[in-house]
């Protein structure tokens, strides 16, 4: 059973996350990549506080924000020997209020949502069901909630049959796949149907991985535009029990982790998460765990 936070409560959720890099031999010029911690502000969501450890090589950091207003951290290293690993840790709260927890206003342009990606251009196929769907729905509200609820219905979840790199019309075609999959699928859909979306990055409470869904970009008839969050691998709106960390074009946008080094071998990556709500005197009692191991 998925976890359930009551609208209007407010939650405030603690995210520890682990990512250990293992080389065979030694790795030169090390540049790496993380989107790992939650956007500053994002609707009802506010991040109050954030860490990060490096162990097993001395190690560069700098932080930045990306086009899209994610939280970059990029890491440099001279030389790793054998490993290294990244701790980090943020405190978010959401929620408080009796709007929707699925809704919140949007200030972007439309266009970086609207055009398609390599990852969610729609074939022939796709774009014929964003026609029935268009000609069936009231709204484009309308037509987002179908377009989630025909994606929960074409695909069924299974890991390891499709990758980073599956593009939307071959997830739909082999009807397996995550919910990765299912967001790209989703996105196709209302960028053909002409509705800006965005693919979201995050976590689901109650759940052990990383999550992805959709926010769909609506505008009413006054002109103000609001973005609507749907998970269309649960066929539900995306409500406060989810955590959103990064929003982009694709997966490409917001990849958790990425980078390059010089060497001989691959890294071999292993990773840890846990996500609880707490409550602000846990948090002064129990400060989020700063690993102090190394590799």
């Amino acid at each position: 059973m998925l976890a359930e936070i009551p609208k209007g409560e407010q939650c405030t959720y603690r995210l520890e996350q682990r990512f250990r890099y293992t080389y065979a031999t030694p790795v030169r010029a090390l540049r790496h990549r993380l989107l790992v911690v939650p956007r500053s502000m994002h609707g009802d969501q506010c991040r109050i506080d954030w860490g990060l450890t490096i162990s097993g090589s001395p190690a560069q950091v700098s932080v930045s924000s990306d086009e899209f207003d994610n939280h970059v951290i990029d890491v440099r290293a001279a030389r790793v020997s054998g490993c290294i690993e990244f701790d980090v840790w943020a405190v978010v709260v959401r929620g408080g209020s009796e709007a929707d927890p699925n809704r919140s206003s949007v200030s972007e342009t439309d266009g970086q949502y609207l055009e398609p990606t390599l990852l969610t251009q729609a074939d022939g196929f796709l774009r014929g069901i964003a026609d029935q769907l268009s000609a069936t729905s009231i709204d484009d509200l309308d037509f987002a909630e179908k377009a989630c609820a025909w994606t929960h219905r074409a695909m069924r979840y299974q890991f390891d049959v499709t990758s980073v790199h599956t593009t939307a019309a071959d997830a739909l075609a082999g009807g397996l796949g995550v919910c990765q999959d299912f967001s790209h699928i989703m996105l196709a859909l209302c960028r053909a149907g002409g509705i800006p979306a965005r693919y979201v990055s995050g976590h689901l409470l109650g759940e052990g991985g990383s999550h992805a869904w959709v926010e769909a970009l609506i505008t009413d008839r006054i002109g103000s535009r609001t973005a609507v969050a749907f998970d269309p691998t649960h066929d539900r709106p995306a409500g406060n029990n989810y955590l959103t960390v990064a929003v982009g074009r694709d997966y490409t946008d917001v990849a958790p982790t990425s980078g390059w080094f010089e060497g001989n071998c691959p890294g071999l990556l292993s990773t840890t998460k846990r996500l609880v709500p707490v409550t602000l005197g846990e948090l002064t009692i129990n400060p989020p765990r700063r690993h102090a191991g190394s590799c």
